[in-house]
């Protein structure tokens, strides 16, 4: 009898043991998780052809969620869905006199990554991403004046729907996640060449730190 309590003693503090180590794991690889994040973005243009100014980058929000989907412990999908802020900020020449011109684009950009998860703190991504063109503030200013102008794109043929490519690292402690990323847009902002927009083409960097929920 004493023997058998032995064994059953045993064998309650081996799984509580167990139980214990299972609880403070920080390898989720294989666990579906999703979280929502926030941070900022800096951004520039580039090909911006044609046109008579000179750009230099602005810092911009970045904010949303993401899902995580493992296909085993490697590998996953992560598609994300953030509202984004970018732009640019120029300077130029008209009628002997100065400009600054400022531009702020606000998108709704949707991520689909693939994930490769070398280790339990370190995961690469990288995969297309849409982005949809909901507003536009344009800041204008000269020696004496400033003008402010948001745009709704009502009369205007800019491109609201745009194709990019997005890579970067996140980086988890267990439900804290930093992550990195690089942008650019594959097409330029001007529709079929008939707006009067100047044109362009995206390219962002991106930083953010969000919390993960996993799925038990």
């Amino acid at each position: 009898m004493k023997k058998l309590i032995l064994i059953l003693a045993s064998v309650t503090a081996l799984s509580v043991t167990n139980s214990k180590a299972q609880d403070n794991t920080t390898d989720f690889r294989d666990k579906l998780s999703f979280g929502l994040k926030g941070g900022a973005n800096y951004s520039n243009v580039y090909d911006s052809q044609g046109e008579e100014f000179q750009a230099s980058p602005k810092f911009g929000l970045a904010a949303g969620g993401f899902i995580a989907i493992p296909i085993g412990k490697f590998f996953g999908l992560q598609p994300e869905a953030l509202i984004s802020q970018k732009g640019f900020k120029a300077t130029g020449r008209i009628l002997g006199g100065t400009y600054k011109f400022t531009r702020t684009t606000t998108y709704i950009d949707l991520p689909l990554l693939f994930a490769f998860k070398p280790s339990e703190f370190f995961t690469i991504v990288a995969g297309p991403q849409y982005s949809y063109l909901i507003h536009q503030t344009d800041v204008f200013a000269n020696a004496s004046t400033s003008i402010a102008q948001e745009t709704e794109f009502e009369h205007d043929n800019i491109r609201k729907n745009t194709l990019c490519v997005v890579g970067g690292v996140d980086v988890t402690m267990k439900h804290i996640i930093l992550s990195a990323r690089a942008g650019w847009d594959l097409q330029n902002n001007n529709g079929d060449g008939t707006s009067t927009t100047p044109r362009y083409k995206n390219a962002w960097y991106q930083a953010t730190i969000g919390y993960r929920f996993y799925n038990n």
